[in-house]
């Protein structure tokens, strides 16, 4: 019960919400990585993705060179970009050091299930598109991307969360955010985790809510969007298309 009420004392105390080194100021640190990442990732995942989807070229070869950096620790990663000469020298080196590395863990669930939806648009509507006389670039555009627009919302929505849970690593590297307490004590290393829990929970909401948003009303009923993680499928389509 002491470690409960310290815990409570932590998160209801007046001076851990206000300052630099208060939960808003530090929450709002966290989110200001947590998009640098996900909108950088999402802007390459889907271009990358798209392209690789609609001609299926060296696609084998780049999902599984993605999933295969997934194993890449990403505490390991910021360390070893932190400690780079020229990272370190940079006035927000940390900030730098943990954007790159967060770049890295979203990258890979939104140009997996970019290339996967759009890989698996139905030849049928494929032809009927071009018979029509859409040209190649129209095709994706227009057909394409559309069609594949709750999976990539879905992919997005993996690394908007997964980017909230791990940016706490930031303070490792002198990054002040929500992290900066789950490296002291037990009390603040459990309150730390519990905001960043509650945060990365209120993310996912968010997301979930703006993909049944953005999904064309004709397709919500007929796709169940799930959360693409897996390599597995990705790989068997690129298999088959490569």
């Amino acid at each position: 019960m002491n470690f409960v009420s310290r815990v409570v004392d932590f998160l209801t105390s007046g001076t851990n919400w206000s300052g630099p080194n208060g939960i808003p100021a530090l929450l709002a640190s966290q989110l200001k990585l947590s998009a640098v990442a996900v909108v950088a990732a999402v802007l390459a995942g889907v271009g990358a993705g798209s392209l690789l989807g609609h001609s299926g070229r060296g696609s084998f070869a780049v999902l599984n060179a993605t999933n295969a950096a997934r194993a890449i620790p990403s505490f390991a990663l910021i360390i070893l970009l932190a400690i780079q000469p020229a990272i370190a020298r940079l006035q927000d080196s940390g900030f730098v050091a943990a954007s790159v590395t967060m770049f890295a863990l979203a990258v890979p669930p939104v140009l997996t299930n970019t290339y996967v939806g759009v890989r698996e648009v139905d030849p049928a509507i494929r032809s009927a598109a071009l018979a029509m006389g859409m040209k190649p670039t129209q095709l994706l555009r227009q057909v394409e991307l559309p069609l594949a627009l709750p999976l990539i919302l879905a992919g997005a929505r993996t690394a908007a969360v997964e980017v909230v849970a791990t940016a706490t690593l930031a303070a490792y590297v002198g990054y002040p955010d929500l992290g900066t307490y789950i490296f002291n004590n037990n009390a603040e290393t459990f309150a730390g985790a519990a905001l960043v829990a509650a945060v990365a929970l209120g993310i996912d909401t968010l997301m979930a809510a703006a993909g049944r948003a953005f999904t064309p009303k004709g397709m919500r009923t007929t796709t169940r969007v799930s959360r693409y993680r897996g390599s597995g499928a990705s790989l068997k389509a690129a298999r088959a298309q490569g």
